[in-house]
Order: structure tokens, then sequence, then C-alpha cells
């Protein structure tokens, strides 16, 4: 790097401290400071693409987490009230784990939201499957059929109470509801949506983890100036 003597304007070596011609002492410009730019450029323009995820190593992280979370998310877990926070610790937890697999200097946000939304999806299908087949095992296998059935009657009309008293006049419309609901298929059709919907929400958290997850993991990597 060439620098010239603010003094005279002489041209002088990066290395000296002194200008020959007029003795002015110059600003050194040490190697390590170049060393330091350097392995900074490197950071910025690292070699492969941020953006995109080695999914091997990924559908590892995202399956190692996706069964607890599942189980902890489930109807049969006394956790299930915690299942956002479920979803979102395994979205973060997925994405330390597939860094510390690979060891990049970082990903982008969307890439670590990506790998969360995988990790979601995986839990989101272990929580469906086990909340559905211990519904099956109580009614058909355990014969705990006229529990569930009276309790979903109690949830009925617990539910048409409150909208007769948030104002719900149609007299007709609610009692035809009620009938709907009331009916075997009604009750399969509106536990079915439940457990999908509250799947398909703790997926965008699961999504919103690994972002998050990707945040932290570059915070923490960022190299030293």
């Amino acid at each position: 790097m060439e620098i010239t003597c603010t003094r005279c304007h002489q041209t002088i070596v990066a290395e000296n401290c002194y200008c020959p011609v007029c003795g002015l002492p110059q600003l050194v410009y040490p190697v390590e400071v170049a060393t330091g730019q350097a392995q900074q450029q490197r950071w910025d323009g690292m070699e492969g693409d941020a953006s995109s995820v080695d999914w091997k190593p990924a559908l590892r992280a995202a399956m190692l987490l996706a069964v607890p979370t599942g189980l902890l998310s489930s109807g049969v877990s006394p956790f299930v009230t915690l299942g956002l926070l479920w979803m979102t610790a395994a979205g973060v937890c997925a994405v330390m784990l597939y860094m510390r697999s690979q060891r990049p200097a970082w990903i982008t946000i969307g890439a670590g939201a990506r790998i969360g939304l995988v990790t979601g999806l995986l839990a989101g299908w272990v929580a469906f499957g086990v909340s559905g087949s211990a519904l099956f095992i109580q009614r058909f296998l355990l014969h705990q059929s006229s529990q569930i059935d009276a309790d979903w009657k109690t949830s009925v009309e617990t539910s048409q109470q409150l909208a007769a008293q948030m104002g719900f006049s149609d007299v007709a419309a609610m009692q035809a509801q009620k009938a709907l609901m009331l009916t075997p298929e009604g009750h399969a059709g509106f536990a079915t949506f439940s457990i999908i919907f509250n799947a398909a929400f703790l997926l965008l958290f699961a999504a919103a983890g690994g972002a998050l997850g990707a945040r932290l993991a570059g915070r923490t990597r960022q190299p030293e100036p």
C-alpha cells in the first residue's frame, strides 16, 4: 500500500514510521490489521451460499427434535399448553445443531426459518398422530366412549351458553349447530379440525424459532474486529 507524507507529500513505504525526507512521524498500518480486514472480507463473502441448506444434516437435526417436541405438544402431554414454547425452542435448537454439525460461519434467517419449518412439520405430524391415536385407544380399546361423549356434550352446551351471553340471538341456528356438533360425524370432524389447526399454528412458531436460531447463531459467531 502506497502512502504519502502529509507534510512534504513524498511517497513513503507503509512500514516506515517516519518520512525519510522531512522526518514527520507517520501512521503505521500493521500486518495484523490487513489480515483482520482480509478475514472480515472472507466472512462477508465466504465460499458457499448462506441461504442454502444442506438438508441431510438438517433433517437429522430436525428428526432428533421432532419426536420429543411432538410428544410434548400432543393432546396426551400434561404440558400441551406450552406447545408454542416447545415448537419455538425446537426450531432454535434445530438450527443450532445444524450449524454445529456443519460449522458454517452463518446462515440467513430465511434458511433458519426453513429448517425450523421442517422441524415443525415433523413434530406436528408426531403430535397429530399421537393425539389421534390416543383418542382412538380411549374410545375403542379402553371403551371410554360414554365419558368422551358426555364431556363433549358438556363442552358444546357451555359454548352455546357463552354464545347466548355474547348476544347471539338466532336460536334456530344455534340449535342446528348444536345438533350437528353432537352427531358422531360432527364430533369427529371438530376434533380432527382442532388437531390440524393446532398443528398448523405450532408450525408457524417452529419456523419463527428457526429464524430466531439463525439470528442468534449469527450474532454469536460474528468474528472479532
